[in-house]
């Protein structure tokens, strides 16, 4: 949620603010600082580092690992990545035009500029590809999925119509377009698997879910009918059954991913029969817009927030139990408790604030020493990073939520294809162009790393030795970079 350019409350001093991949942690950018908070609470929202430094408008963490991926109002074109437990910046980039937004999986980091998109290879942060010449989208507003088999881009194919381009970013090709909406795209989201995409469009009433990659319409949901809004952010749950969608009302709207009950179909045997059959099939006799209204879905469960008007994004998350979080514009997070069974009005259990400001209404802000807690967010971690993440499914799967079995990163990035780094776009794209001039800086010579035989002893089971395999760990985190500037 970046706020640079968007009214916020004028006690908040927030420029961004976004969940990592899997909603164990919150990342915050400030005008005089970034920080990153676990959570792992619902009575504290513990500080695991703050860095001061200019007004930071981007800032996205990868899971629970030590990179992260900054943008500042300084410096809007320059993209910095850092490692933050070092307190280290590994290597920038300098684009063409302002960066609207960061994705980041295992895989792949994407940075959206208004009429392109940039895929860099995660493992060595090199462009793999650039999709030029996109439709207009001033917002940035594209989804990457953090599934590494279904590793897919979405971003809108049109600034009239809710077209929605998924593209390939493993094999560098577009897969397919859907045609989502009538009105422009305002939201897009992947499920944990990427074999759903969730979307909505600026008119902001109807939100529905496809599958992929053959883009067929799996759910519609009907937020609301008296008006239309501005759908700020969608989020799936972890096991894909909830879908949660956040706008500029006081609402916050908790739909069930759930296939309707088939009943066992009678015919009729009096005329009184026939005659309830047919009111009961409105299609045959209303207008195909009144009978998809009434076929619509509504919510399973609301969260009723104490503003109106703010901008905010939401999440699905387990802490201890199913929670949905929002944090909004106004500085703070908000999290409320989800039945998963009956739904309904959800109830607040808590409120933090975000932005180091203190507030007596406020649920409490333990901030922590950077280097003394910079590990409370991190688990066990392991071969790939994958402690936290593995804490995270075993309080999803405590609770009834079953995601898939998170792979280490050494799986994810070993067996990626070789791909021509100057393969030109299957979409709109001409041979791609050298960027902006870059140059080495050997003062990060220290930060290089060789992806040798040592790191295969981190690797999953099952990979063969000598496939440079990328160990994620606080020592040798992430392979050679090079600084790119102006």
């Amino acid at each position: 949620m970046n706020l640079a350019n968007q009214p916020s409350d004028s006690n908040s001093n927030l420029l961004f603010v976004n969940f990592n991949q899997d909603y164990t942690s919150l990342a915050v950018g400030t005008k005089t600082s970034y920080r990153l908070f676990s959570l792992t609470s619902v009575d504290k929202l513990e500080q695991i580092y703050e860095h001061d430094s200019e007004d930071i408008c981007i800032v996205e963490r990868l899971f629970s690992s030590s990179l992260v991926a900054v943008v500042s109002l300084t410096a809007p074109r320059k993209l910095k990545v850092c490692h933050f437990k070092k307190g280290t910046e590994i290597c920038n980039y300098s684009y063409s035009n302002t960066i609207l937004a960061v994705k980041l999986n295992r895989k792949r980091l994407i940075v959206a500029l208004e009429e392109s998109l940039y895929v860099h290879n995660i493992r060595d942060m090199k462009v793999l590809h650039t999709i030029r010449d996109t439709p207009p989208n001033p917002l940035g507003l594209c989804a990457l999925s953090i599934n590494n088999d279904n590793c897919y881009l979405a971003y809108p194919g049109s600034s009239q119509i809710g077209e929605v381009q998924i593209f390939d970013t493993v094999n560098l090709q577009a897969v397919t377009m859907i045609s989502a909406h009538n009105s422009p795209l305002a939201a897009l989201a992947f499920d944990t698997s990427g074999t759903k995409l969730a979307t909505a469009s600026e008119k902001g009433t109807v939100i529905r879910v496809f599958s992929i990659p053959d883009g067929k319409k799996l759910f519609e949901f009907r937020r609301g009918v008296k008006r239309c809004v501005s759908i700020n952010s969608l989020a799936f749950s972890a096991d894909s059954i909830f879908l949660c969608a956040s706008s500029n009302t006081e609402t916050v709207h908790i739909f069930k991913l759930e296939l309707p009950k088939e009943k066992p179909t009678e015919e009729p045997s009096t005329w009184m029969g026939y005659l309830g059959k047919a009111l009961m099939t409105p299609a045959n006799y209303l207008p195909s817009q009144v009978t998809e209204v009434l076929t619509q879905d509504r919510a399973f469960a609301i969260v009723k927030l104490p503003f109106s008007g703010l901008k905010n994004v939401c999440a699905l998350a387990n802490i201890s139990k199913p929670r949905v979080l929002v944090a909004a514009a106004d500085g703070f997070i908000y999290i409320y408790n989800l039945d998963p069974t009956d739904g309904g009005d959800c109830t607040l259990l808590k409120q933090h604030r975000l932005d180091g400001q203190t507030d007596a209404g406020s649920g409490g802000l333990v901030g922590a020493t950077a280097g003394g807690s910079a590990g409370a967010g991190e688990g066990a971690a392991g071969a790939g990073g994958a402690g936290s993440d593995d804490q995270s499914d075993g309080e999803q799967a405590a609770m009834g939520y079953s995601p898939a079995p998170a792979k280490t990163f050494a799986s994810a990035t070993g067996g990626s294809r070789n791909v021509d780094l100057l393969s030109s776009s299957p979409h709109r794209s001409p041979a791609r162009e050298p960027m902006i001039p870059s140059t080495v800086d050997h003062r990060h010579d220290e930060l290089l790393v060789t992806a040798d035989a040592d790191d295969n002893q981190f690797a999953a089971p099952g990979i063969a030795a000598g496939l440079n395999q990328l160990r994620l760990d606080d020592d040798n985190e992430f392979p050679p970079m090079m600084q790119h500037t102006e």
